[in-house]
Order: C-alpha cells, then sequence, then structure tokens
C-alpha cells in the first residue's frame, strides 16, 4: 500500500540539545559526540560486514547473543572466530543459556578447540525459576575495541537474504564506531562478569576513542532485575519529547497497559504515530495476540498500525521528529522492558533518523495498514484469541 510520508519541519540545534539535557539528566546516563552509525538492512548487508570486521581483527573479539542457532551462517560465524583464536587472539563468546540452545554441538566444540573462550548467561538447568525468566538478549560484537555492531540480527539462516520471502527475515543491525563504542563493550562486560572470573587482560588496551562522526549516542543498558528500568524512562522521555512523529518497527509488540496508554495519549496530542510489526509470517503468534488486544484504542485514537508482508518483522527502531532515534535489541513489550538484558542506543542525528525514517517508507510499500472499521468487526474467535494470551502477557 503507497503512502506519501509528511515533511517535518527542520530539527534544530535547540531541538537537538534540548533533548540530548532530558535524556542525560532524567536517565543519568552522558551521551558521547564524535560517533558515526551505519544502518545494515538484513543479511545481505549484516553478516558480510560482521564477519569482514571478525575476520580482520588484530587482537581482541567479544561477541554476545540471545540466538545462535543452525545453519551455514552459523557455521561460517564459527570458523571465523576459530580461525582467529588459532591465530593468537583473544576470543570470547557469550550465549544465552536458553536462546542458543540449538546450537550445534559440534560448532561449540570446534570454537573451544581452537582457543575461544565460551560462557552460557543463565542456563536454565542451574536456575531458580526466578532467574530462567530473565535471559540475555544483547546482540553485540566488539572488535580490537574500535568498532561494535549491535542490533536485532541472530547468527541463523532466518536472517540470511534480503526479505524478499517469508524464509528471509527483515531485520537492521549497525556499524558503531566513536565513543559510543565503549558503551556497547560494556554491555558485553557486565553479561560476561556474570559468567567468567577473568573481566580483562593485557590485550584490553583501553585507548580513548577517535571521533568518527556527527552523533550524538547514549548508549542504555536494559537489566534483568526487578522495578522500573533506565529502557522504559527513555522510551518515555522520546514519546513525551515529541512534537511531530513517533514511528515505531518492532518484532514483538506487547506492552503493558502504562507503555499502551504513552502511545495513545502521545497521538492523541497531535504526534503523527505509526508501528509496523510483523504480518502473516510473525514467528510468534502469541505475541501477535498480546499486542492486538490494545489496537482499538491505538486506532481510535489515531495510531496507524502496518503488517509486513513479505516475512517476519525483526527490526527494532523507534525514531522522533526526524531527529532522534532509538535501536538496539529491544522491543517494544514486557519482555524487554522488564525482564531481558538488553542494549539500546539513543541517538541524536538527523541524518541517521532521516535514513531510518526512508527505510520506514520503504518498508511500508510492502505493508498492509490495518483498517479501523474492519478490525472493529473481527470475529469472535479471533478475539477469544487476545483474551487466552492474556495471563501471560507478562512473560511476553
Amino acid at each position: 500500500m503507497s503512502r506519501t510520508a509528511p515533511t517535518l519541519p527542520q530539527a534544530t540545534e535547540q531541538d537537538a540539545q534540548r533533548i540530548r539535557r532530558r535524556l542525560e539528566r532524567l536517565i543519568g546516563i552522558a551521551t558521547t559526540e564524535g560517533n558515526a552509525l551505519e544502518p545494515l538492512r538484513n543479511g545481505d548487508e549484516i553478516f558480510p560486514e560482521m564477519l569482514a570486521a571478525v575476520r580482520g581483527a588484530e587482537r581482541t573479539i567479544d561477541m554476545m547473543t540471545y540466538v545462535y542457532w543452525r545453519g551455514a551462517i552459523a557455521r561460517e560465524f564459527a570458523e571465523a572466530l576459530a580461525e582467529r583464536a588459532r591465530a593468537g587472539l583473544r576470543v570470547r563468546l557469550l550465549l544465552d543459556g536458553f536462546g542458543s540452545r540449538p546450537i550445534e554441538r559440534g560448532l561449540l566444540d570446534a570454537m573451544s578447540r581452537a582457543g575461544v573462550t565460551v560462557a552460557w548467561f543463565r542456563r536454565p538447568a542451574h536456575l531458580s525459576p526466578f532467574k530462567q525468566n530473565h535471559r540475555c538478549h544483547r546482540k553485540v560484537l566488539v572488535v580490537d575495541e574500535r568498532v561494535a555492531f549491535t542490533g536485532g540480527v541472530g547468527i541463523a539462516e532466518e536472517w540470511c537474504g534480503d526479505a524478499r520471502n517469508a524464509g528471509e527475515w527483515r531485520d537492521t543491525h549497525f556499524r558503531v564506531r566513536g565513543p559510543a563504542v565503549d558503551g556497547i563493550a560494556a554491555g558485553f562486560a557486565q553479561g560476561w562478569a556474570e559468567c567468567h572470573d577473568e573481566l580483562f587482560d593485557d590485550r584490553d588496551l583501553f585507548t580513548p576513542q577517535d571521533r568518527s562522526g556527527d552523533a550524538v549516542v547514549q548508549v542504555v543498558r536494559g537489566s534483568a532485575s526487578i522495578g522500573w528500568q533506565d529502557l522504559q524512562t527513555l522510551v518515555r522521555v522520546v514519546c513525551e519529547s515529541a512534537r511531530e512523529r513517533i514511528r515505531l518497527a518492532t518484532a514483538y509488540f506487547a506492552p503493558d497497559a502504562y507503555f499502551a496508554d504513552l502511545l495513545v495519549s502521545t497521538a492523541r496530542r497531535g504526534v503523527d504515530v505509526e508501528i509496523l510489526l510483523p504480518g502473516p509470517h510473525a514467528d510468534k503468534r502469541v505475541s501477535l495476540l498480546a499486542g492486538q488486544q490494545h489496537y482499538d484504542r491505538l486506532l481510535e485514537a489515531g495510531v496507524r498500525v502496518w503488517q509486513f508482508e513479505p516475512s517476519m518483522m525483526h527490526a527494532k527502531i523507534l525514531t522522533m521528529d526526524g531527529l532522534v532515534s532509538l535501536v538496539g535489541s529491544s522491543n517494544f513489550n514486557r519482555r524487554s522492558m522488564d525482564h531481558d538484558e538488553e542494549i539500546t542506543l539513543a541517538v541524536i542525528d538527523p541524518g541517521l533518523t532521516g535514513t531510518l525514517d526512508r527505510h520506514f517508507d520503504e518498508d511500508l510499500e510492502r505493508s498492509t495498514r490495518i483498517a479501523p472499521g474492519r478490525w472493529r468487526r473481527r470475529g469472535l474467535r479471533h478475539r477469544a484469541g487476545e483474551l487466552a494470551v492474556t495471563p501471560i502477557r507478562r512473560f511476553l
């Protein structure tokens, strides 16, 4: 379905400074200047860049992921990591104990023999039921302390290709250079500290980061703990600061009532709110149903909801007013907000945000809008499905 995106007023330096100070003061994490972020769309762009960075590493490689499954791409990463370890580099791989369970045992053995240090984050068999619900959902690759990658992609065949069909998931990952690399590296270090005795060694140089671009970045780490999280504050600050537009692309839309109300109130004060979600190829229908409970209120408030048609939509991006982007591993759901270790970059950069908005427009060309009238007429069976997931929404 085609559409014409509205033209936004040009963001001013005053606008940038206002949102920067709000983020710093209300979250308590300093922003950094001089960063460069390059968005990479889908496996055809993402995997070659990540593998090139690994193969070109000279000293250290730190990688953590929630998903490391099977297939040719899984073997290719394992071989690249193993080759660098055999060459004498320090190579560390941190896998979530639940999300990466399908990894081939042979790949783990081959990497370990080559000298890759593999650690597991909270393997379910060794945990209390409470801790099992709190996972490490971060996706981080840091090479030589100079370049980092983060975003939504997992190491599996599902992410290969260019989102042309149901077998090629749609996702966005980011290559980062500049001082923000340290914040991303800290996301790895936090998980590694829980799983391994050695936090750093003499191959960590801790040299200052060079200026690589013009983006201002705040790195926010979501923690698997109880209570109000920095990630929740971040989303609240950005939505409440919006004057013109909020655009959200997320793989799993299952917010609690508070964050659904936040989107409703944002739209009702005149902000253009658009949400892009998985469509017929959603990999977790239960999560889709949990989010659909909020559609009536969202649509009534004027929020436009779209479903991506060609494949699974797995990106995690929120843009505001053509100025600010939230990118990283976090979905707009209770699991990311309340339960899991996440990493999100708040980026103040009209150039990057404009590119992501352009990508959003291109994705909408391959998406179907949820029509309010038709949605209200959905059948009883569909409504029953929405109600059925209510008891487990807090875990989605």
